[in-house]
């Protein structure tokens, strides 16, 4: 009788949460609210607040959740093979829902949408990864890939992959992008010399290279173009091609 009765009150709590989502929109549920409703898609039997709780209180912070692998999550009591796959599932169709919204789009109009989506799949990752968006000749954006994971840095990114890449998909431009796990958004003297190399590199294929984006743990993306970096990448690699 008494399990009965919790199992309802569960059920409850679940429909009060789901309505409270359909009349108000997500930014009236809290953060542990969001991740209960998204572990009950993995089991819709059970009780899932104190799991959310529990996962909130180890990650830190709901992004953090979602970032987490499969380990970390079913190391947290209440969390099961069926809630990982629900929040690796969920993280994932954001992830293809901004990257997909970003083609034919002129980038620097929807420069904002560019840094959402590489926020949103970069950021609070252990490691480092190197992702590429390739532009036609007016700045729309033709699509975006992952090209290197691991240490980014001039030995390890090699210029005639990343021209291979561009060529491959009839790009004119390209705007790359890494992030730091370690969260800072400063860009280092590597990612200054990578710029430096990639930039004279696509020079010579007379492909432009508009920006560097860095993802830290910031909800913006650090741009080389904005903080004048790139002006004056231009400004010595014109002096070199002299």
């Amino acid at each position: 009788m008494e399990k009965e009765q919790w199992q309802k009150k569960g059920v409850g709590h679940r429909q009060r949460l789901r309505e409270k989502f359909l009349e108000k929109g997500i930014d009236s549920l809290t953060d542990q609210e969001i991740i209960e409703l998204l572990l009950t898609f993995g089991t819709p039997r059970s009780d899932c607040k104190e799991a959310a709780r529990n996962a909130l209180k180890k990650m830190g912070s709901l992004p953090a959740v979602l970032d987490a692998s499969s380990e970390e999550l079913q190391a947290i009591k209440g969390i099961g093979p069926n809630n990982t796959m629900a929040l690796h599932f969920i993280h994932g169709v954001g992830r293809r829902y901004l990257k997909n919204k970003l083609v034919g789009k002129k980038y620097i109009r929807s420069s904002k949408e560019v840094a959402d989506y590489l926020i949103h799949s970069m950021r609070n990752l252990e490691r480092e990864v190197f992702t590429v968006l390739y532009l036609d000749a007016s700045h729309s954006i033709l699509g975006s890939e992952v090209l290197a994971e691991g240490t980014v840095a001039v030995n390890t990114i090699y210029p005639r992959e990343v021209i291979k890449a561009v060529l491959h998909h009839n790009a004119s431009s390209l705007v790359i992008s890494h992030n730091h796990p370690s969260g800072t958004m400063t860009p280092s003297a590597q990612d200054r010399k990578l710029t430096k190399t990639l930039y004279l590199a696509c020079s010579l294929m007379h492909i432009n290279l508009l920006d560097h984006l860095i993802i830290g743990n910031s909800k913006t993306a650090y741009s080389f173009a904005d903080n004048g970096i790139m002006a004056a990448i231009r400004d010595e690699c014109q002096q070199i091609l002299r």
